[in-house]
């Protein structure tokens, strides 16, 4: 990298979670981004664990950056959490001795706020949980996402192939409320949905030889993550998925984006057998401005090499 080279602020809002985790640290070991901070919501368990997850990982890792807490419940109904996957604490129970760190006195929502004012214009967005803290960031500040360069989400279904509920996905699913708002409020921003995340598995044969073969951060993923990836091989076979390694090497490295449709993307919140489902008008009958850049494919050995990379491989 050219050292003259200004690197590109970027703010992370994430409910760690074993997916999350590894798209963390892919972030921490990118040189051309500065990590401003981790902003946690509840979602795959609740924010007591997130919270602690994150600030866990950052010491394993070696990194000093901020983690601001954030809401704990979503914005209007309560919501299941996915513990049966991730661990009654979101890392595989795997007992952990607690960061010596504690998180900041800030909530998240108003360091949203102040990053992008401070960031105008520069600032790289990535959502990888429910969008809680970015609605309510919304609402209290509708000019927000003027300030935002580039919001990235990971979340939705965008053909109804969800891994919630039959048309949902899990992100969106846990608060359809705040992802309308956020969906609604932002002109563009780029999605990496859960359908995508299908098309990028990688062999759990050689996931399993990248822990074997890395360092610390190798170790400490190999534990917290056996759990989730014993629960996937039994559910979904040969490949293991990481919806949120994906969404992150996207935004990281926006360059090894294949295919990308433009098109306008809603959430349904009140329907009785699709709540969370995300429709996409491929179509464009609706009339409605295009604001989703959906990422359809990725380069699939940029992918794992930045996976690889993140696990001292």
């Amino acid at each position: 990298m050219n050292e003259s080279k200004r690197k590109i602020p970027l703010l992370i809002d994430t409910d760690p979670g074993v997916d999350d985790a590894l798209a963390l640290l892919m972030a921490f070991e990118d040189p051309d981004h500065q990590l401003l901070g981790l902003t946690i919501a509840a979602g795959n368990v609740g924010l007591k664990h997130t919270v602690a997850n994150a600030l866990k990982l950052c010491e394993i890792a070696g990194v000093d950056v901020p983690v601001y807490a954030g809401c704990p419940v979503p914005l209007v109904h309560e919501a299941e959490d996915a513990a049966y996957v991730h661990g009654l604490d979101g890392f595989g129970d795997t007992n952990y001795s607690p960061a010596a760190r504690q998180p900041e006195a800030e909530h998240a929502a108003l360091a949203i706020i102040r990053l992008a004012k401070q960031y105008e214009g520069e600032l790289l967005l990535v959502t990888l949980g429910p969008l809680t803290n970015l609605a309510l960031a919304l609402r209290l500040d509708p000019a927000l996402p003027s300030r935002i360069a580039r919001l990235v989400v990971m979340g939705g279904a965008v053909t109804g192939l969800g891994n919630t509920s039959i048309p949902a996905e899990f992100n969106i699913a846990f608060d359809p409320e705040a992802a309308d708002i956020v969906f609604r409020a932002f002109p563009r921003f780029d999605l990496v949905d859960w359908e995508a995340v299908l098309r990028h598995g990688f062999l759990h044969t050689d996931f399993e030889d990248w822990l074997a073969r890395g360092d610390a951060r190798a170790h400490f993923y190999d534990g917290i993550s056996r759990k989730t990836r014993e629960w996937s091989e039994g559910k979904r076979g040969a490949h293991w998925h990481s919806a949120d390694a994906l969404a992150m090497v996207a935004a990281l490295a926006p360059g090894g984006i294949t295919r990308r449709e433009v098109r306008p993307i809603r959430v349904e919140t009140e329907g009785r057998l699709s709540r969370g489902a995300t429709p996409v008008d491929w179509s464009q009958r609706t009339g409605q401005a295009a604001n989703a850049g959906i990422v359809m494919d990725y380069d699939q050995a940029a992918f794992e090499a930045r996976i690889r990379a993140c696990l001292g491989v």
